[in-house]
């Protein structure tokens, strides 16, 4: 958690589509499982894999996974990524990524500190002076941000305070960290430095 607020990159995001129920469901998928682990949690990358292709290909793989493929016709499998390199930021990385065309989608696991509006001007420009400000404002807030994309377009974001650590008080929606969004669309779309390895090989 090194941001000393929601400072992700806000470039004009791509054009909503309408919801779509499988990224939904592996975004909320994502968010559930990360949250049975608590908070102060590294940032994670997932890769979104279309589960009756996975089964097809990845037998094995699929088997390890508890997949069965039929009744999962439509939706998405997330495989996680391995971590980052210690002290490199999500925002940094991202812009390194390129997924393989096997990969539907991707979702990325971030916690941030927030703080309200009105206080840009207060913050420190020191990084470090600027991450003390936060973390010891009084009216700060800890979030933890899922959002997921597909190379169709569409994206889905669930968010959870951690003065409010409940499965009913997730809010979730398509548009509700467009900088964020902007990042993980690029990596479907862009050309970058650096690809990663086969994500069927870190489930």
């Amino acid at each position: 958690m090194t941001d000393p607020s929601d400072s992700i990159p806000d470039p004009a995001a791509p054009d909503a589509l309408p919801e779509d129920p499988a990224l939904a469901a592996a975004v909320l998928e994502i968010e559930a499982h990360v949250a049975q682990d608590g908070w102060d949690q590294p940032a994670r990358l997932y890769a979104l894999v279309d589960t009756a292709e996975l089964v097809a290909q990845e037998p094995a793989l699929a088997a390890a996974m508890s997949i069965d493929g039929p009744g999962d016709d439509g939706s998405f499998t997330p495989i996680e990524q391995e971590g980052l390199p210690p002290g490199q930021a999500l925002e940094d990385a991202l812009p390194t990524i390129a997924w393989p065309d096997s990969v539907a989608g991707c979702a990325a696991v971030i916690e941030r500190l927030v703080l309200p509006p009105g206080t840009d001007e207060e913050i420190p420009e020191d990084p470090a002076a600027a991450e003390v400000f936060a973390r010891e404002h009084p009216d700060r807030q800890e979030v933890r941000m899922v959002a997921g994309v597909t190379r169709a377009g569409a994206s889905y974001c669930a968010l959870r305070l951690r003065a409010h650590d409940d499965e009913q008080s997730v809010v979730n929606g398509t548009e509700l960290v467009p900088g964020l969004l902007a990042l993980l669309h690029a990596t479907l779309h862009d050309t970058p430095s650096d690809t990663p390895s086969d994500p069927h090989e870190n489930p």
